[in-house]
């Protein structure tokens, strides 16, 4: 099984209804799954491809490379979208799309810390060229801000007794590696809890990634930006959310964005004053068949919005 291969990928490209000389930009490259298809189908447009991980970048470089030379690569965080788009003088573009998943490269290269289930020194960096890192934060946030961390962002019952823990552990040497954690997080949890379906330590590594990267403030501010710069009459939004916390922000963003402003609907002739609408009322999930050919698609959720 190829293991980059794209989550939701034809949903995703007929969701961008790509025009073949429209501006497209994919804010998560990552190795350029979905930008390929994105570039396939250009001929006079242009495809930005931006990413945190300058070798994600690099890699994609040589994959777009063999299919056409109207792209642009850029390395930053795709909050930044405003100084990118400025930079490179386009005003709005026809598609945006966010694929919020972490790439199968990260997880597969143990030496970035990603992954529980392989042994490594804790990392968990999108961007190398960042200082803050997981070990820095297991080793000295303090046990209220590593509670509310493993609350917040993994949504874990257990984050206060596993904070503790790790806060106990700390004194007597640095905590380093992914196991080392994850023997922590084990031994923080009763035994009822282990026995579930699921790693235990999930949802603390997802917490921790999160943080690391300032995930969820980072889309945040994108989701306020980005819909301004979609070209009008039919430039498209479109976002994969694998965690409900990521899902939840862009379903209530573009719902906020969708709604009716100033006027009442029950009066008759009413200014209408709507500037997005939602492509599909429901967001899409992979078919069973996604599912048993890439299991990492399991709990993605596809939204798109376009401007009107």
């Amino acid at each position: 099984m190829d293991k980059h291969i794209p989550v939701l990928l034809d949903e995703t490209i007929e969701l961008l209804n790509v025009k073949p000389n429209g501006i497209y930009i994919d804010l998560t490259l990552g190795r350029a799954g979905h930008a390929s298809e994105i570039l396939k189908r250009l001929d006079s447009g242009m495809l930005i491809g931006v990413d945190r991980d300058e070798k994600a970048l690099i890699e994609s470089k040589t994959r777009l490379e063999q299919i056409s030379d109207h792209f642009q690569l850029v390395h930053s965080n795709y909050y930044n979208i405003d100084h990118i788009l400025d930079s490179l003088r386009i005003e709005a573009v026809d598609g945006v799309l966010m694929d919020l998943g972490v790439s199968s490269p990260q997880f597969d290269e143990k030496e970035r810390g990603f992954s529980y289930r392989e042994d490594a020194l804790l990392d968990m960096r999108m961007d190398q060229t960042q200082s803050l890192d997981a070990s820095y934060i297991i080793n000295n946030y303090s046990l209220e801000e590593l509670t509310r961390i493993f609350r917040d962002y993994g949504e874990d019952k257990y984050a206060y007794q596993i904070a503790k823990r790790i806060v106990k552990e700390r004194e007597n040497a640095p905590i380093k590696t992914t196991f080392q954690l994850v023997d922590i997080i084990k031994a923080s949890k009763p035994q009822k809890e282990l026995k579930k379906v699921g790693h235990p330590a999930k949802q603390i590594f997802q917490a921790l990634r999160i943080a690391v990267n300032d995930e969820l403030n980072s889309l945040s501010q994108a989701l306020k930006i980005i819909p301004e710069r979609l070209k009008k009459h039919g430039g498209r939004l479109v976002i994969i959310t694998f965690h409900s916390l990521e899902d939840r922000m862009v379903k209530q963003t573009f719902k906020s964005l969708c709604e009716i402003k100033g006027n009442r609907e029950d009066i008759p002739d009413a200014p209408q004053n709507i500037e997005y609408r939602l492509v599909q009322r429901k967001p899409i999930v992979p078919t069973e068949q996604e599912l048993i050919d890439n299991h990492r698609a399991k709990s993605a959720k596809l939204r798109a919005i376009e401007r009107l």
